[in-house]
């Protein structure tokens, strides 16, 4: 099956765009499937407020495997069948826990495999912290090969939050040439968009 990867920084909120990305598609319920870093699966179904409660936090790491989100998205030429792939958050350099550095390279393995990249940045923390914090070297070096793929684009995230506006240009001038979608993961805005940019790419 085709994959829609998040993929993204820890906190940049992926889980909750996944959920709600899943739920603005049409999924009323969530057919999850999850894979362990040491390879185990299990599947669970959840409502959107349950796996709001269950898989977001605004603790660090607490994706640590990855969540498929199946999804039978309808278009105007028929649907089309995938999963939207949640994923752990990356770090600038080595985590020093060994189960957040195994996440970190389940999810750097399968980025290869996703037919369309949607790269989350908190736009709300780039002027905050600047650009070298908030738009580190993971993210320039995801953009970089992210940029040699025509189904990648930089989801500029939190744009409900007021330091966000200025948090765009500024990825914008960091990431010059790249597809950028101003989304809101909390308010489900920006994600028409986003739609279309994910059905033209699978």
């Amino acid at each position: 099956m085709k994959a829609c990867m998040i993929i993204g920084k820890a906190n940049v909120g992926k889980t909750l765009f996944a959920i709600n990305f899943a739920g603005y598609l049409g999924v009323p319920r969530l057919e999850i499937e999850f894979t362990t870093p040491g390879g185990e699966i299990y599947r669970r179904t959840l409502t959107q407020r349950e796996a709001v409660e269950e898989l977001t936090s605004p603790a660090p790491h607490h994706t640590l495997g990855l969540q498929a989100f199946d999804i039978q998205m309808p278009g105007l030429k028929g649907r089309k069948h995938f999963a939207v792939l949640d994923t752990s958050g990356l770090t600038d350099g080595i985590p020093e826990e060994p189960l957040v550095r195994r996440a970190m390279a389940q999810t750097l393995a399968q980025v290869r495999q996703a037919a369309v990249i949607l790269h989350l940045i908190d736009a709300s923390s780039v002027t905050k912290q600047g650009a070298v914090e908030a738009v580190g070297q993971v993210d320039w070096q995801v953009a970089q090969f992210g940029g040699m793929r025509t189904g990648y684009a930089i989801l500029a995230n939190k744009m409900d939050l007021p330091e966000a506006a200025s948090g765009l240009l500024q990825i914008r001038r960091e990431f010059p040439g790249h597809v950028i979608f101003p989304v809101s993961a909390l308010l489900k805005t920006g994600f028409a968009e986003v739609k279309q940019f994910v059905w033209r790419h699978l």
